[in-house]
């Protein structure tokens, strides 16, 4: 999807998205598609033998899921920078929210107008489970 960004304002949010309920097979189909084979994603007995209640969503399918909802946002085209920290894990029938909000607007490298923004994925329980920020390239303000 690509998106046409509006000037953006210190304060906007994005509308909230929802991912789920998570399901083993997608844990599955990530591991396959990024390549990240650990079987504590897809073998609930050896998940279990870890001493986790079962299998878990992959910290990069979590990262994923929130760059889909900010690059739907503000455009894939329009990132300038884009990073995570893992707060908390993901377990299968999990629903994730995302939120995002601009923290501030700069001038970038040849005079592009920047939006930094905060980004929040949380569970169904409150508990955050990634949170992040992200640059975008936004249109600049008439007045």
């Amino acid at each position: 999807m690509t998106s046409t960004p509006t000037a953006a304002a210190v304060g906007d949010t994005a509308a909230p998205r929802e991912f789920g309920p998570l399901t083993r097979q997608m844990f599955v189909r990530y591991s396959g598609a990024s390549g990240d084979l650990n079987p504590m994603h897809y073998d609930d007995k050896m998940a279990r033998s870890a001493g986790n209640p079962s299998v878990f969503s992959q910290g990069m399918h979590q990262s994923a899921l929130l760059a889909t909802f900010a690059t739907d946002w503000l455009g894939a085209e329009n990132v300038r920078r884009f990073g995570v920290r893992f707060r908390e894990q993901v377990w299968p029938d999990d629903v994730l929210t995302c939120n995002g909000s601009v923290t501030a607007i700069t001038e970038g490298a040849g005079g592009e107008v920047v939006a930094t923004v905060e980004l929040v994925c949380t569970r169904q329980t409150g508990a955050v489970a990634i949170a992040g920020s992200a640059d975008f390239v936004v249109p600049k303000a008439t007045t």
